[in-house]
């Protein structure tokens, strides 16, 4: 791994996955391609579901995306809702649009179940821009009957601990945002991705400490926290209630090159499909579900091993064996 991007496929170390099942994943891939949608199962009303961000089909149309998923059985959509995006695009966004999308979903059986926009809170001269769109989010998330907003802090800022730019400066940026989104009973679910300034568990900690607001809480991926040797279940027991949605990821741990480069050495991790690392997922359920959780695994295809569709059915197929 010599650069590690957010949105991307991550590092080129080859993969664990076995010839038999990406061959089997590859095979369902180009079946779906002509297979009806109506051939998929209807989504599940309650509890546990499978999900998937939508980045990875940036460059397509919304309808797509969800014609892939309701194909791959697949009933939950986190959609990118950036400036500009081709899936939901908040700054023009309206009630013609959002009853466009709810037809398409209604159709396949699908819900979306968060709006997504992982820009930098905290960058210097940013925040009234972010906060912007932020409401505009809110806005779209009301018009089409999304409960959750998926977001993130904002990156280091330097000479500033992490814990000091939590409480002096995330809270003042997502403060009119929270106020905002709690008027119209939208819930705002922060991701813990390690390069931002939330990053160990003490970081959590202080989040929610420092905001207390009710529909204020996190979008939890595990996979952060395993190549940081952090405790990935304790969050699931610490922060329950304050889950409101989640990522299905993995991390995929190479010992021995780690023990030759160290741990601030590259190449030794790198993120995955599930199933394919190091997290049990069947264990990792049971806590989440210990935890009163009842939402959505949202599959996070970072996986460079794996094709964009092989990797979501792989996921999918996995996560399927405890849901």
């Amino acid at each position: 791994m010599h650069h590690i991007t957010r949105r991307g496929f991550l590092g080129s170390t080859a993969g664990t996955l076995g010839i038999l099942a990406l061959n089997e994943a590859q095979n369902l891939a180009a079946a779906v391609q002509n297979e009806p949608a109506s051939a998929a199962p209807p989504a599940k009303a309650k509890g546990l579901r499978i999900g998937m961000l939508t980045a990875p089909f940036g460059d397509e149309p919304l309808e797509n995306v969800l014609e892939f998923a309701a194909k791959a059985g697949i009933s939950c959509l986190e959609v990118v809702a950036d400036p500009g995006s081709k899936h939901i695009d908040p700054v023009t966004f309206d009630a013609a649009k959002a009853d466009s999308v709810k037809q398409m979903l209604a159709a396949r059986k699908l819900e979306i179940s968060g709006l997504a926009c992982f820009g930098d809170a905290c960058r210097p001269g940013g925040a009234e821009a972010f906060q912007n769109h932020a409401r505009k989010m809110v806005d779209a998330a009301v018009l089409l009957g999304v409960p959750t907003l998926c977001m993130q802090t904002g990156m280091p800022l330097p000479n500033m601990t992490k814990i000091n730019q939590i409480k002096q400066i995330v809270s003042k940026v997502y403060a009119p945002i929270i106020a905002y989104a709690k008027d119209k009973g939208i819930k705002i679910a922060i991701e813990n991705w390690f390069e931002t300034c939330l990053q160990g568990i003490d970081t959590f900690e202080c989040l929610l400490e420092t905001i207390k607001d009710d529909n204020f809480g996190l979008n939890y991926d595990p996979s952060h926290l395993v190549h940081q040797e952090c405790n990935h279940l304790l969050p699931l027991r610490l922060f329950g209630k304050r889950i409101f949605h989640t990522h299905a990821k993995d991390t995929l741990i190479d010992a021995e090159t780690r023990a030759h480069v160290g741990i601030y050495g590259r190449g030794w991790w790198r993120y995955v499909v599930p199933g394919s690392g190091a997290i049990h997922w069947g264990e990792y359920i049971n806590h989440l579900r210990m935890s009163g959780y009842k939402g959505v695994l949202s599959i996070e295809h970072e996986d460079s091993a794996v094709g964009r569709e092989e990797g979501f059915i792989l996921a999918a197929r996995h996560l399927a064996e405890f849901c």
